[in-house]
């Protein structure tokens, strides 16, 4: 299965690297199923870092390879997703053992709703249901070493301004 990853480097080799902003599912190299996701974070990037041009880096994900590894798999929104992206949002010092996650992006629009969950405006299972009526995007993250094992290089297209 094909993946992208939007940086404004070229990824030949993934690497695990401590971020400097909670994520959804902790640290790790996060990649996606969408082209199009993967541009939309390489525009963000080269904004954020005043960059004028930045890639697609595209790779070839093992799934055979992924059945020996410690995998945490949501296929949609569920309490449990929502637990765990919470968890990885908000506890600074919270880590998880999972070799690779997998799950929807809780974007922009998704963090609107998750942010009338944390106000107590909404209860969680209010929550999912709203979040069920997004065409949601899919990430993967790769949070060990061994994680990288699924993953070969293809290429890596240029992105401009």
């Amino acid at each position: 299965m094909r993946i992208y990853h939007g940086s404004i480097e070229v990824v030949e080799k993934p690497e695990l690297r401590k971020s400097n902003r909670t994520l959804d599912y902790g640290s790790g190299f996060y990649t996606t199923t969408s082209f199009k996701q993967a541009e939309n974070w390489v525009r963000r990037k080269m904004k954020e870092n005043e960059a004028v041009r930045g890639y697609i880096n595209t790779y070839e994900l093992e799934e055979s390879v992924m059945q020996t590894l410690h995998c945490l798999i949501f296929t949609a929104p569920t309490e449990d997703w929502v637990d765990f992206v919470m968890q990885n949002r908000t506890q600074k010092e919270f880590t998880h053992s999972f070799d690779i996650v997998y799950g929807p992006v809780a974007n922009d629009r998704v963090y609107a709703a998750f942010a009338l969950y944390e106000g107590g405006l909404i209860n969680k299972q209010q929550l999912i249901t709203e979040l069920k009526t997004y065409k949601l995007v899919d990430q993967y993250l790769f949070h060990t070493e061994e994680a990288f094992k699924a993953l070969t290089f293809i290429e890596a297209k240029e992105v401009t301004i």
